[in-house]
């Protein structure tokens, strides 16, 4: 790696004594060093700092030593921290200090998390995280015990114990979130946060076995909801390294919040496809749909089915996550390859507030016959929430139609979601959706729900006079 990286302008300080020394970049906490004008160090030698000059600013790392390595281009080894150790890769790219162990800065902090935490909590928690390891633990024995079979038997096998002890395990675990949800249903918001931090910290090595309950809590594309955890709901199977490990992740892929996940694409397919029939029965003039945070949009794997379903619609999909775009990308080419024919399709990479930003957003996007977001105004704020639906109504033509997705205060899975997959949403009754409109007069306002009571909508049709 140091031959690509640039020299870093540094000197090493030996007491009272500057030494020059030509640096580069190794690995993230080390660096190469060549010594100048003659100095020599043996293997081991310590360094009560090193000055790095870094974008016109002077940066002591502190204490270091050498630990020498046979090297072609003349370096003597490298220099490695003896106190605070730093991300160098960081410092030289962002000129950022960044301390390996800045994290337990935090420690008094979290640490007093339990403090805000009740008795009767705690003891819930203790309880629930000792049950849980003794059902891993079994789990794991009856793994070990079939695990020289063929996959064939091991899959066979593992298949009995799910739909036997796996589901008396799910109901034990239906049991637990029954009891949790009366223990913290009367909790106010920052009693909320503070016991679910602490839930989490508690259960943390039990919540990583489980692929879906990991990616909700890390989000490594720094949120809820992104499209591979949509997958994973889609899917509604069983992922995992073991048996526990699937358990754990088909229970809340298989929970009421995400069946009203599921049920969503359905409704919004039926009501494209119905919307289609109506108002371009011979197909001549495609239907403008706008799917706004549309994430792998398999929605419209749904819609198009047929080999004259491509020229039915021109679908414009937008989402703030370009990975998101390039798996709906590769979900319609699929179905373009099925059918061997093209669909219609625009990617907008674009996030909501450069939507509230853009003063003409129909000349820019152009207007629809139908705009839908299934899941993206569960997370908006009532401000945001509203600004966002006044430029999606915008949007629509005369006689257009309009279709939100929010879930309802009533969500059955909002503890599980909140305490176990620090999946925070925000929650509203028929009236707050309606009143994100702010009147809109002159078109035709609906809320409905999708079978599990769950998952709401707001439905606006446009006059044909507007």
């Amino acid at each position: 790696m140091y031959e690509q990286s640039p020299p870093i302008d540094a000197q090493l300080v030996a007491g009272d004594q500057l030494i020059p020394v030509d640096t580069r970049l190794t690995s993230r906490y080390s660096l190469m060093v060549r010594f100048l004008n003659g100095n020599g160090f043996k293997d081991g030698a310590e360094f009560t700092d090193l000055l790095i000059r870094n974008q016109g600013k002077e940066i002591g790392l502190g204490p270091c030593r050498l630990i020498c390595e046979p090297n072609i281009d003349g370096y003597a080894g490298r220099i490695v921290f003896l106190k605070e150790v730093y991300d160098l890769k960081r410092l030289v790219e962002e000129n950022k200090v960044v301390r390996l162990q800045s994290s337990f800065l935090n420690v008094p902090l979290v640490l007093a998390h339990k403090k805000r935490v009740k008795r009767e909590f705690k003891n819930y928690t203790s309880d629930l995280t000792y049950d849980l390891n003794v059902y891993k633990s079994l789990f794991d024995k009856l793994d070990e015990e079939y695990a020289e079979e063929a996959q064939s038997i091991r899959d066979s096998i593992q298949m009995a114990i799910i739909n036997t002890e796996g589901v008396r395990f799910h109901r034990f675990l239906d049991d637990r979130l029954a009891e949790l949800e009366r223990m913290v249903k009367g909790f106010n918001r920052a009693e909320h946060e503070s016991h679910g931090f602490y839930f989490r910290r508690q259960l943390w090595e039990i919540i990583l076995t489980a692929p879906f309950m990991r990616r909700t809590n890390l989000k490594p594309r720094g949120y809820a909801g992104d499209s591979e955890m949509m997958s994973m709901i889609y899917e509604n199977g069983y992922r995992g390294k073991s048996t526990f490990a699937k358990l754990m992740h088909k229970h809340p892929v298989g929970h009421p919040g995400a069946q009203a996940v599921r049920n969503r694409r359905k409704v919004i397919r039926e009501m494209i496809r119905g919307v289609g029939d109506q108002r371009n029965p011979s197909g001549a003039d495609p239907l403008k749909i706008l799917s706004v945070a549309c994430g792998p949009a398999c929605e419209v794997q749904d819609i198009v089915q047929t080999a004259q379903d491509p020229g039915k619609y021109d679908f414009t999909l937008l989402d703030q996550d370009r990975n998101a775009l390039q798996e709906a990308a590769n979900g319609i080419d699929r179905v373009q390859r099925r059918l061997d024919g093209q669909v219609k399709v625009k990617y907008l990479n674009e996030s909501v507030r450069t939507m509230l930003k853009t003063p003409n957003l129909p000349g820019k996007w152009g207007r629809f016959d139908f705009v839908y977001s299934m899941g993206l105004f569960d997370y908006l704020t009532p401000p945001v929430a509203a600004g966002v639906l006044g430029k999606l109504l915008k949007l629509l033509r005369p006689g257009g139609e309009l279709v939100i997705g929010n879930f309802h205060v009533s969500n059955v899975s909002r503890y599980y979601m909140e305490y176990w997959l620090d999946w925070v949403l925000y929650y509203r009754t028929e009236s707050d959706l309606k009143e994100l409109l702010r009147g809109a007069p002159g078109d035709d306002v609906s809320v409905f729900f999708d079978e599990t009571g769950v998952q709401m909508f707001l439905h606006v049709k446009r006059h044909e006079s507007h």
